[in-house]
């Protein structure tokens, strides 16, 4: 077995752990509860951990959980109605709802 993801964000991690699963990557978490541990172990030993069973689907699954997470997947949008700056994954304006697609894009680098 290989470690392929951690992170702090549990939710990340679920997200990619489910993603390598319907790509039929079988995984198996590490360290879902050791939380508990906390104080008696540092911060980064509790966090939750991705590995793939087989040894052998390792350099597909971290692609695949590189892709997924990666910080240059899109750009920031300003709502045109509320002039609100929204994250890429909003289809709707946090503030007034308003539907993305009519949101002016920032540059992704920002």
């Amino acid at each position: 077995m290989k470690q392929v993801y951690t992170n702090a964000n549990r939710t990340l991690v679920l997200n990619v752990q489910n993603l390598l699963e319907r790509a039929g990557i079988k995984t198996l978490l590490r360290n879902e509860f050791a939380i508990g541990g906390m104080g008696e172990l540092s911060p980064f030993d509790a966090w939750l951990e991705v590995w793939v069973v087989m040894d052998a689907d390792r350099n597909r699954a971290k692609e695949l959980a590189d892709t997924a997470v990666s910080k240059q997947k899109a750009a920031q949008w300003i709502c045109n109605r509320c002039k609100e700056t929204n994250d890429p994954s909003f289809d709707y304006c946090w503030n007034c709802q308003s539907d993305a697609e009519s949101g002016d894009v920032i540059d992704a680098g920002h």
